[in-house]
């Protein structure tokens, strides 16, 4: 990875259109470029009985976090309730976490927020804060307007003034939009762009973004365990998932035996998060996340206002889908 020195040194020659001087100054730093391979557990933000940040419980879940082989955590995503801390919080999460991330753990923080300016001064101030890299969803709420043009400016103004390497984030469940495939392929192309979570859960779209990015050093993240290991067959090389957060030795125990091709045992493991998966993430939703966490000797606890606690009928739903497969 540059240092943020050398990238704001070089930047000028990027933005000037001196794209032959930019890459071999870039191919000189490509050893030490980010390595995102690995499993990572979007981490849910604990409250108090107040709906204050509850820090103390977070350092506690660090704790545990830190005993599991994460590649690093991923801090402010959907799972962390990001839309609902202010802005002073989510950097203050994101310092917290840093100064407890053992070392060598790599700390992605989303950084996304609905209009360039903004997003541009949030990422300089979650690199100020500790973070490696950052995770920039796709701006939404004029999505009819959010087309390949609009997203390709927008991604490439936040990469331009990054001191940090850009991840691209497309979660639609939660937008209502996907990061178009061409507008990938280009913004793979930017020096500090280095890669892209695909929470749509297309198999066949997220291996044509490898192919066709395949001459980029560039990184595709699963977004969702229920597909992790499809994920790995088609190039990608790590994930971002929620159910991490509870079942994280197991994830990265899938992600071991995909990267040592032992694809008949990593089936067998796969196909029994998948429904756990699904509970926590497109049935139930975070707040189903933050109860299973209290079940597997996490602080989840409540949700911010307005998202609402599971009600007796999902909780029981939600014990099925652990209990059927074997984890409760």
């Amino acid at each position: 990875m540059l240092s943020v020195r050398a990238w704001r040194a070089l930047a000028p020659l990027y933005q000037g259109g001196h794209l032959a001087v930019w890459r071999r100054a870039q191919s000189q730093a490509a050893a030490s470029r980010l390595d995102l391979s690995g499993i990572y557990p979007p981490i849910a933000t604990p409250f108090t009985a107040k709906e204050e940040v509850d820090y103390q419980k977070l350092e506690e879940n660090l704790q545990k976090y830190a005993q599991i082989p994460f590649k690093g955590l991923v801090v402010q995503g959907s799972n962390g309730e990001y839309p609902f801390l202010t802005e002073e919080e989510r950097v203050e999460v994101v310092r917290r976490v840093r100064r407890s991330l053992p070392a060598g753990k790599v700390l992605m923080a989303g950084s996304g927020c609905e209009s360039t300016r903004a997003t541009v001064s949030m990422t300089e101030r979650m690199a100020g804060a500790g973070a490696d890299a950052v995770l920039v969803v796709t701006p939404c709420f004029y999505k009819g307007k959010m087309d390949s043009r609009a997203l390709i400016q927008h991604f490439t103004k936040v990469a331009d003034s990054s001191p940090v390497p850009v991840v691209l984030y497309s979660v639609p469940a939660n937008t209502g939009l996907e990061l178009p495939l061409d507008a990938v392929a280009q913004l793979a192309q930017h020096p500090n762009i280095l890669g892209f979570k695909d929470s749509g859960g297309d198999i066949t779209r997220i291996g044509l973004i490898v192919h066709k990015t395949k001459t980029q050093d560039f990184q595709v993240l699963a977004g969702s365990a229920g597909f992790l290991m499809a994920a790995y067959c088609v190039g990608a090389v790590g994930g971002v998932c929620a159910l991490a957060n509870v079942l994280g030795r197991e994830l990265c125990e899938l992600e071991r035996l995909c990267v040592s091709g032992r694809w008949e045992e990593a089936r067998v493991l796969q196909q029994r998060l998948i429904e756990p998966n699904a509970a926590v993430t497109r049935k139930l939703g975070v707040p189903a996340l933050k109860q299973a966490m209290e079940w597997f000797g996490f602080h989840g606890g409540a949700c911010r206002s307005p998202l609402q606690p599971l009600a007796d009928a999902e909780i029981q739903q939600l014990r099925r889908d652990f209990s059927s497969n074997g984890w409760l």
